[in-house]
């Protein structure tokens, strides 16, 4: 419930809260870029400092479902401002870290205190705003979960390029000493003590239930799947966890999440779209830059720059959803949102190693006003017909569904991309024969299959076509997803009326 003095200070609570999202979102792929100096700096292999990355994606899982109990059973302010400090003491901790233990542990105390950032951020705001404004606040919400990460390895190569990796981390101490600032001055929200005891078993099937997913999806590709006695026990932990947190949830007293979530047409539908669409981005995010810099020779800041322009797409879209949002027909917007991001991977697919930057561009703004143009009306529906007392469970189930989605949508398309580019070099490989019409035509003497360089050389391009091959056909599963969804939007039930979220408590 916001009181009066939250609604009169609403502009700087909402900057406040969007800076401590901006902070979480980017810090999930700001690092990046910086693992192999990380690598050189701690002796490390590149399997062991993908830790530093895999520690804060697993800590973030297990905290983000605890992140509505406590704002219940704290305050909104006191959790996010405990949030926002432990955040800036983990990333100056990361930073000064002296071994990769130390860097790993850090990550992890960075990953459980980031967690309630985000879903309590878009939480408070759902309060702040009556429906008529709440599709351009969501706008600016949203604006930090698609521009965030984009600009992350952007920020990171510059960071590290002309300061060092540590800095990467040090940068978060002025923007989140403003985000805390903020919300200590400007947010007046007490305790809401909760009805209902706290589900230990529930809660502990889920952390599992996420813990053993997220390593599974995070290492499955390094230790080649379910040949892996790992990736085995973590997916028969997962599946057990899940089942007891499904029975616990559906037959407990006292469930960890309310069971009035499960029910809610709008809000399972708007859970799905959120995931599809963490999914959508991250599989193209996580493979375009080793597209551009391992194929085409991009540097990694002229990587990060050409796909920069997909944020501005976003922007502009979101801006575009939040104005719309409350006089055109959401689930109009959702489809045509899905229609462009269907339209930018058909242009993906048409990708080849001898074009320029202008189809990574275009692609990107048209995928970034796509996804722009999901988000807004997607928050805003999902939360249409949900209770205002379950707004804060709600915004946690929303970001780990988010989060869900990114893991399987990185970890689903390397999955692809490995196994097509094995298939389509073993077929490559298989036309380089005496016979061959290529071989006829002439290599260049460079290629010659005569001389020990030659053969390297003539190997090394056959491993570069499969591989842009293995990438265009991971860009065609992706355009079959957004086509293959695109009935799902006639699932969402719009809001019947435009009503008031915004409730004035007594001074």
């Amino acid at each position: 419930m916001a009181s009066a003095r939250d609604v009169a200070n609403r502009l700087p609570i909402t900057a406040a809260l969007v800076l401590g999202s901006l902070l979480v979102a980017m810090d999930v792929t700001i690092a990046n870029v910086s693992l192999p100096h990380m690598q050189g700096s701690f002796s490390a292999s590149q399997e062991q400092t993908a830790w530093v990355l895999t520690s804060y994606i697993v800590a973030t899982a297990v905290m983000i479902p605890m992140s509505g109990w406590l704002a219940a059973r704290l305050g909104f302010k006191r959790v996010f401002l405990v949030s926002v400090g432990g955040f800036i003491a983990a990333s100056i901790l990361c930073g000064a870290s002296t071994s990769l233990l130390e860097i790993v542990a850090f990550r992890f105390l960075q990953g459980l205190c980031g967690a309630p950032i985000l879903p309590l951020g878009q939480a408070v705001m759902l309060d702040l705003y009556d429906r008529r404004q709440i599709g351009q606040v969501m706008a600016v919400s949203g604006m930090t979960m698609l521009v965030a990460p984009i600009a992350g390895p952007v920020v990171g190569g510059w960071l590290t390029d002309n300061l060092s990796w540590r800095w990467v981390f040090f940068v978060n101490l002025p923007v989140g000493l403003v985000s805390f600032a903020g919300v200590w001055l400007y947010l007046d929200r007490g305790p809401h003590i909760p009805t209902r005891p706290f589900d230990f078993l529930g809660f502990g099937a889920l952390a599992v239930f996420m813990v053993a997913l997220q390593l599974m999806l995070d290492r499955g590709s390094t230790l080649d799947w379910f040949s892996s006695a790992e990736i085995r026990i973590e997916a028969v932990c997962a599946a057990i966890a899940l089942w007891i947190f499904a029975v616990q949830t559906l037959a407990g007293r006292h469930p960890f999440l309310d069971r009035a979530l499960a029910i809610d047409r709008n809000f399972v539908a708007g859970n799905i779209f959120t995931a599809i669409q963490g999914l959508l981005l991250f599989s193209t995010l996580a493979l375009q830059p080793p597209l551009m810099q391992g194929l085409m020779g991009y540097s990694v800041l002229g990587a990060g720059l050409v796909m920069a322009p997909r944020g501005v797409g976003s922007f502009v879209a979101m801006m575009a959803a939040g104005r719309l949002v409350n006089r055109v027909d959401t689930r109009l917007i959702i489809f045509i949102g899905l229609a462009l991001i269907a339209t930018a991977m058909l242009q993906m697919t048409h990708f080849d190693l001898s074009m320029d930057a202008g189809p990574f561009i275009v692609a990107g703004i048209v995928q970034g006003l796509g996804l722009g143009l999901l988000m807004v009306p997607i928050n805003v529906l999902a939360f249409a017909t949900l209770s205002p007392g379950l707004r804060a469970d709600g915004a946690a189930v929303l970001s780990l569904m988010r989060n869900l989605g990114q893991s399987i949508g990185i970890s689903l398309s390397e999955a692809v991309f490995i196994n097509r580019l094995a298939v389509a070099h073993s077929d490559l490989a298989a036309q380089v024969q005496p016979s061959s019409p290529v071989l006829r035509a002439g290599l260049p003497a460079a290629m010659s299959p005569g001389t020990a360089a030659g053969l390297a050389r003539l190997e090394g391009e056959v491993t570069r076509q499969a591989a842009m091959i293995g990438y265009v056909d991971v860009f065609r599963l992706g355009l079959i997803a957004a086509v293959a969804i695109m009935p799902l939007v006639f699932v969402l039930r719009p809001p019947k009326q435009v009503t008031t979220l915004v409730e004035v408590a007594p001074d």
